[in-house]
């Protein structure tokens, strides 16, 4: 697992940042490793067409999210890594003190 910079996190927390990302992000992620396809969400969600399109390409511009197409079904399915990696940005540092922490701004 590699380690998230700042400014790769911050992507993709305004990415989650808007519900109907959310719902759509969480829904993949239960769907597990075979995704799913993106007539199913729009389905699941009641999300017109062209409004999943553009949360789906968010979410993949954060790398949140890969798309596959066989034939004329796309398929969208979460990047575990990037969310575990998203994960471990979060928690990596818990519970270890302040420390040194505007050590930045102290020059």
């Amino acid at each position: 697992m590699w380690v998230m910079e700042e400014t790769a996190a911050a992507d993709c927390f305004a990415a989650l940042g808007h519900p109907t990302r959310l719902a759509l992000y969480r829904a993949l992620v239960r769907a597990g490793d075979d995704g799913a396809p993106v007539g199913v969400l729009q389905e699941a969600l009641d999300v017109p067409a062209s409004t999943l399109t553009h949360h789906l390409q968010t979410l993949a511009r954060a790398g949140l999210v890969r798309q596959e197409r066989d034939g004329r079904v796309l398929t969208t399915r979460a990047d575990y890594e990037r969310m575990r990696t998203l994960v471990s940005f979060l928690t990596d540092d818990c519970c270890q003190g302040l420390g040194n922490i505007f050590k930045d701004d102290a020059a």
